[in-house]
């Protein structure tokens, strides 16, 4: 059984309990964030989603005792795009509580990162105050996939949609996703190569009114570059933030002018 599988069979148990609870809206109004895709779309430099990230499977404990206010706080202090907050309990060690207290404590978009697979998984995340979702392509089928998204969006959040490869790029581009990431990091093995995000590039519509995002592996400058190069218009940032010593040194020195952009 690959990771992927295994995270998905974890899932689907959780939506079960999900399902079973009774959920208490809350009546407080949180802040309406700006629009991501806006944000991506407007700026000239490579943007950065910085990532709440405690652990992974492939990397184990990165940053076990983070406070993700903290964490998230000074991301949004060091010119964070957008702040991603895993909240998969299993295998990530996050949770919604996570997510619900960066969500009183910054105003940029705010990322909801799991493995949804169900409706109630979206109903939670806006509850906890995301303002964009995560869906992953491998890990649903087409129709599934299609309900998900127009599902969220008619709630009103954004939707990041992740692809590995040019396949699940016509996947994404078929249910008209506008924010579009390719994971370097293949989610059967969990190797990373960032030239996957070259190898979707190349497939990428440019030409339309789309966002293409480099999502995991990028580590420095250098990375940034790369993906900056390919047309990215942001890369998606958990482990070496979550490692560095200086949050707003490490994070400004990725935010690299976008491919045709001059010095």
């Amino acid at each position: 059984m690959t990771i992927l599988e295994k995270i998905l069979q974890t899932k689907r148990i959780e939506v079960k309990q999900l399902l079973m609870e009774e959920c208490v809206v809350s009546c407080e109004t949180l802040p309406k964030r700006p629009s991501l895709f806006e944000t991506l779309q407007k700026s000239h430099q490579l943007e950065v989603i910085s990532e709440m990230k405690r652990a992974s499977p492939s990397k184990g404990m990165i940053a076990g005792n983070t406070d993700p206010v903290a964490q998230a706080t000074a991301y949004e202090q060091a010119g964070a795009a957008c702040i991603s907050v895993l909240t998969d309990s299993t295998f990530f060690k996050g949770s919604f509580d996570d997510l619900a207290s960066v969500a009183k404590a910054v105003q940029i978009p705010l990322l909801c990162k799991d493995f949804i697979i169900h409706e109630v998984q979206i109903d939670r995340a806006k509850q906890a105050g995301a303002s964009v979702i995560l869906l992953i392509v491998a890990a649903l089928d087409d129709m599934t996939l299609q309900r998900l998204h127009n599902y969220a969006t008619n709630q009103g959040l954004e939707v990041l949609v992740e692809v590995h490869d040019a396949k699940e790029l016509g996947r994404a581009l078929a249910i008209n996703a506008k924010l579009i990431g390719v994971n370097n990091r293949n989610l059967k093995t969990f190797d990373v190569d960032l030239a996957k995000t070259e190898e979707v590039a190349k497939h990428f519509p440019f030409n339309e009114n789309r966002v293409f995002i480099s999502e995991s592996g990028i580590m420095d400058a250098g990375d940034a570059k790369r993906a900056a190069a390919a047309g990215a218009s942001a890369v998606l940032v958990g482990e070496s933030l979550m490692r560095s010593a200086s949050v707003e040194d490490s994070l400004r020195s990725l935010q690299v002018p976008k491919a045709g952009v001059p010095l």
